[in-house]
């Protein structure tokens, strides 16, 4: 079945049909990915991620604080066994926002602020600008 053509939207393709997905586990954290269309996927990754070395003493944001990150990452991945991948994954993450702890709404959801969408509108613009340049 896997490598049966299929077709989507005219278009011949192979491999895991649309709408499926996969569930994979990390160390410590839980990858899930569905199949959109031929090439592209819709991405969700949820983990606590802990500091390899204890934070100094008073140093860092307040508990309570929040990030909010863009992320432009390119990911290979190759296949170890039938259970199993090799992943590597490099990209960039750009803030877009944050929440101080005492604050109900992110910090591009308040008047005078640009906008998730513009923020992220001008990390994607920026990122093409520079990309063809190069």
């Amino acid at each position: 079945m896997y490598d049966k053509l299929k077709v989507y939207n005219g278009k011949k393709y192979s491999g895991m049909r649309i709408g499926r997905s996969h569930k994979w586990h990390y160390d410590n954290g839980i990858w899930y990915e569905q199949k959109l269309t031929p090439d592209k996927w819709q991405i969700n990754y949820q983990c606590v991620k802990q500091r390899a070395r204890k934070a100094p003493v008073n140093s860092g944001a307040n508990i309570g604080s929040g990030y909010h990150w863009y992320i432009i990452a390119d990911q290979k991945a190759m296949k170890m066994d039938s259970n199993r991948y090799q992943t590597i994954m490099d990209g960039f993450k750009f803030k877009v926002g944050h929440k101080r702890p005492t604050w109900k709404k992110w910090s591009y959801d308040y008047q005078a602020k640009k906008s998730y969408k513009e923020k992220v509108i001008q990390i994607l613009e920026n990122l093409l600008l520079q990309l063809k340049s190069e």
